[in-house]
């Protein structure tokens, strides 16, 4: 009896307990299905403390919810405002597109203009696409050319100076000198820290250390600018202990700087073929073979001279001076090729150009009367590249030196005179007759016209041809390279536009505007000292 109470008590037990679980999976189901739908799939809380459990993951939601609102929001603002930036920058160049169809094509009509880029990032690509940065434009005439200026760490040297600037000068404005500085800063920064795709390796120092370029392994530099594209900067930097250069090009196209290549360049045996054409003019001769010793072949010794000698009257002694010359310094890298026949300079390089048959080599086309440095002949192979860029150099040409120097008994020596000043000559960029230029481009042209006769044009038609073609050609004046003054003889056999070309040539070469006003008011001058001496001694008599 005893035993089957507790059972039956048992039995009651589970029931209760089954019953109770029963109740609460009901009242759970009912909680489930009448509880408020949340955003998300958090768990729900236990039955211990389930109001508040609740409560805090709803709270929780909505405080990420709101995190991640202010945050897009904080970024569509951002995005706005830079929509803004584009669309302000976008409006001001399509303003400048128009003023400048304006002015070209009249008011009121705005002619054909180009589909703006809705990127402003694609379009300051896009202009370095349309300047002449890496493939040349085919240009009119010879007038149609955008020249470099050059400039080093502490001067510029500039073609247009009009009647107050001067053609070797520091920059005096601020704007400029900021310019060249921040260029400068620039180039350093491309090549000590430079890119995956940059065509340099990396060069350690005499201690094995990262070798840091600064301001004072600047060499040289040269810019120019497309006013429609921006401005292009090629820069060269070289350590004193090392043979190759860096060279680095820049382009500001009217926003910031934007590398388009930074390369080593290694000129170490590249060879010029010096090319001289002459017919008499011996002394002038001497006087060459006296600066190709001291720069060729002292110092350069990289050179190869091929003369080209027009004419038999003077051959033997233009033989006996180079080997006067060639012996005194064991030098025998020259080429003598005498042409019995009257003078004409195209011809006379034609030749030499094609003398040459070992190779590819850089030429540089050069006269009797010129004066070049060791710096010099660095740019010529720096400047020219086979298929892709000749070398134009505008020259210094010196004035008339019994003029620039007549407060003196005689003229300095030469040396003395290779100056950069106004009243001691000009950068003569109506001048085409001095380039480097590699041999296969020259004979891709077709080289000279050997139909010009005498004086000049020659040099015109053949740069003619390169601004026609692919290449680029770089025109800019260098420190390195003076025009000798010489009398000049403009003959009567000259075609009417040959004989205009010499006179004029002859006149902007004698003295500079000063001193010409003072050689064509000389009498007038002269009169009013007279008269200044007849009244002091006048006024000192009475």
């Amino acid at each position: 009896m005893p035993r089957r109470g507790l059972i039956l008590q048992t039995r009651t037990h589970w029931l209760l307990l089954g019953l109770a679980l029963l109740c609460s999976l009901v009242v759970f189901l009912y909680l489930l299905e009448c509880a408020p739908q949340t955003d998300g799939n958090a768990s729900l809380p236990g039955v211990i403390g389930e109001t508040y459990g609740k409560e805090y993951y709803q709270a929780l939601l909505q405080e990420q919810e709101e995190h991640y609102q202010t945050r897009a929001t904080s970024l569509k603002r951002q995005i706005a405002q830079l929509k803004q930036e584009l669309q302000e920058m976008g409006e001001k160049m399509r303003s400048l597109q128009e003023r400048k169809n304006v002015g070209a094509n009249g008011i009121g009509y705005q002619g054909h203009k180009e589909q703006e880029p809705s990127d402003l990032l694609e379009f300051l690509h896009s202009q370095i696409d349309k300047a002449e940065v890496s493939i040349g434009a085919k240009l009119p005439s010879e007038y149609g050319v955008i020249p470099f200026e050059s400039f080093t760490l502490m001067k510029v040297f500039q073609l247009e100076m009009g009647l107050t600037r001067h053609p070797e000068e520091k920059p005096v404005r601020k704007d400029k000198r900021d310019e060249l500085v921040e260029v400068i800063e620039a180039g350093l920064e491309v090549i000590n820290n430079p890119d995956e795709e940059d065509e340099q390796e990396d060069e350690d120092g005499p201690l094995g250390e990262k070798l840091i370029f600064n301001e004072n392994d600047f060499i040289e530099g040269y810019y120019r600018t497309e006013r429609d594209k921006g401005t292009q900067y090629e820069l060269f930097f070289k350590k004193a202990d090392l043979m190759e250069y860096r060279h680095v090009t820049l382009f500001r196209p009217f926003g910031p700087l934007m590398k388009v290549k930074s390369e080593m360049i290694d000129i170490t045996r590249l060879t010029i073929n010096i090319i001289v054409p002459l017919a008499e003019r011996t002394e002038a001769f001497v006087q060459f073979m006296q600066n190709f010793r001291d720069v060729c072949i002292h110092q350069d010794k990289r050179i190869h001279l091929t003369v080209v000698y027009f004419g038999k009257e003077g051959l033997s002694k233009v033989k006996s001076i180079l080997e006067s010359v060639t012996s005194v310094s064991n030098f025998h890298n020259y080429t003598l090729v005498s042409l019995n026949e009257e003078f004409n300079r195209g011809r006379g390089l034609n030749v030499g150009a094609r003398a040459w048959d070992k190779g590819e080599v850089l030429m540089f086309f050069c006269d009797v009367d010129i004066y070049f440095s060791a710096e010099f002949l660095n740019s010529c192979r720096l400047n020219a590249e086979p298929g892709k860029k000749v070398f134009y150099p505008v020259v210094f040409s010196l004035y008339n030196p019994a003029i620039v120097y007549a407060n003196q008994n005689i003229p300095p020596p030469v040396e003395q005179q290779l100056v950069h000043k106004k009243d001691s000559g000009f950068w003569r960029d109506f001048g085409f007759g001095m380039t480097c230029q590699y041999q296969s481009d020259f004979l891709t042209v077709g080289g000279f016209d050997i139909e010009v006769k005498g004086w000049g044009g020659e040099d015109v038609h053949l740069y003619r041809k390169y601004l026609h073609s692919d290449l680029v050609v770089i025109r800019t004046p260098v420190p390195g390279l003076f025009h000798l003054w010489h009398e000049k003889l403009c003959a009567d056999e000259l075609t009417p536009e040959q004989y205009r070309m010499c006179i004029l040539s002859k006149a902007i070469n004698e003295a500079s505007h000063s001193h010409m006003g003072m050689l064509v008011f000389r009498e007038e001058i002269e009169t009013h000292l007279r008269k200044q001496a007849y009244r002091t001694n006048s006024e000192a008599a009475g």
